[in-house]
């Protein structure tokens, strides 16, 4: 394998029609760094959009260029050159920081080239060799009658929006309508952003796909308390012992670091009673919900009606019948999953109409099939379950406003990152609007798209 040094050419060796090209990037820092691959044309000007490959769009339009593994500071892109379009003539490697920190303070980075898996070149780098650029251009694949390689290793002082500008992309507007008016900078935020990025990195990479599907709704600096509910019947026995219920909180908790500064969302249970279960961390939640169902064995029933009881006590000190708004500063979003009927369908519809009144929104997501499922693959194929209730508290009358949705997977597990933080997008936006709207929470006068 050769090792290059900044600036250096050479050909890519080994390479006819039919390789399969491997590039793998690495930067070891403190920062949130996000690597990106940008298809140039002759001009080195972005192809089109399409040709920007990163965590958020992760493949080609032909496939010619994919990103199956991903995470902060890292990325492993897979390329077929001679499927690539006549105009795109480079691929450009880049690392850009997302926040706090300046390439100067990264311990190390390394991007390595394989041909049909075999290590071919390599070009590493450090901290030292930069200052306060935000973004660097690492290496470039490119097209001289042959295809070649370049390390480049150049910083650009203003990261991501330099690099979309040198390239002739377009840069995203920074005024957008927001629900609530942008917070002064936060250093809560920065240094929960800081400690993921050292302890929780695949929390920090859930983060940033949940913040793209906020951004999409204009929630990006929206700030809210994050609930995850989860059903404890003995029904459930196999999604908890198989992990997908852990794997599934820490998405929740990733959606709670963007919608919180504290690092952390309330945990409550339901199976024949119910559960102020404490809360799950970017501290504590490696073998959390093992550690959950080990303190609250599984139950023998399912009342929904006695879980949202004890959330409306906790955030509102009481749950009591409401004909007038109680308005807070801080909505609450609860993420309530379950996968069974509830025995107690008068309390449950006298609570989602009781809360319409304060700031709180029900997400329901039932695991099964249903007329709203999204999924119809997976672990439930021959078993069909009966979510009409669910369904009818999705279109519930008699309520101040919607203040509830629900859709239905088959397993969790088979629901990507992107598709599940958006299906929590659905509703809530507008919840938040006509929420702000009718005076429950309490100082929002700006709106979401």
């Amino acid at each position: 394998m050769k090792s290059l040094i900044r600036g250096e050419k050479v050909k890519l060796v080994d390479y006819t029609p039919s390789t399969q090209i491997e590039v793998e990037v690495k930067i070891d820092a403190n920062s949130e760094i996000d690597i990106t691959c940008f298809g140039l044309n002759a001009d080195k000007k972005l192809v089109d959009d399409r040709y920007m490959i990163f965590y958020n769009q992760t493949q080609s339009p032909l496939n010619e260029l994919r990103l199956p593994n991903y995470q902060n500071g890292s990325g492993t892109f897979l390329i077929n050159l001679d499927k690539l379009p006549p105009s795109a003539q480079y691929l450009v490697f880049t690392g850009t920081i997302d926040g706090e920190g300046t390439m100067g303070n990264i311990f190390s980075g390394s991007i390595q080239i394989k041909a049909n898996g075999q290590s071919i070149l390599e070009y590493t780098f450090k901290g030292n060799e930069f200052q306060n650029e935000k973004a660097v251009i690492i290496a470039e694949l490119y097209v001289k009658s042959i295809w070649r390689v370049a390390s480049v290793g150049r910083g650009y002082d203003g990261g991501l929006a330099a690099l979309l500008k040198d390239f002739g992309g377009e840069v995203a507007e920074e005024e957008q309508p927001q629900i609530t008016p942008s917070p002064p900078a936060n250093d809560k935020k920065v240094n929960l952003e800081k400690k993921m990025a050292q302890q929780a990195p695949k929390i920090l990479d859930l983060s940033k796909k949940a913040k793209v599907s906020l951004e999409k709704v204009g929630l990006q600096n929206h700030h809210a308390k994050v609930a995850l509910c989860l059903d404890i019947s003995a029904s459930m026995y196999s999604l908890y012992r198989s992990g997908k219920i852990q794997d599934f909180a820490e998405r929740i908790l990733a959606l709670g670091t963007r919608f919180d500064d504290d690092g952390s969302i309330d945990i409550f249970l339901f199976g024949a009673r119910s559960h102020d279960a404490g809360e799950l961390t970017i501290d504590n939640f490696n073998g959390f919900v093992n550690q959950l169902i080990k303190r609250y064995p599984l139950e023998g029933s399912t009342y929904y009606g006695k879980a949202m009881k004890t959330i409306r006590e906790h955030y509102f000190g009481q749950a009591s019948k409401r004909n007038s708004p109680h308005p807070s500063s801080v909505p609450v979003y609860v993420m309530f999953v379950t996968d069974g009927a509830t025995f107690d369908e008068k309390e449950t519809i006298n609570h989602i109409r009781n809360s319409s009144y304060e700031p709180i929104f029900w997400q329901f997501m039932a695991i099964g099939k249903s007329n709203k499922g999204v999924k119809r693959r997976g672990l439930f194929n021959s078993f069909q379950s009966d979510f009409s209730f669910l369904e009818k508290l999705d279109d519930l009358s008699g309520r101040y406003i919607d203040n509830a949705d629900f859709f239905s997977v088959e397993d969790p597990q088979h629901v990507s990152d992107h598709e599940l933080y958006d299906l929590l997008m659905q509703e809530y936006p507008s919840w938040v609007r006509a929420a702000s709207t009718k005076g429950l929470i309490a100082g929002t006068t700006s709106r979401v798209r």
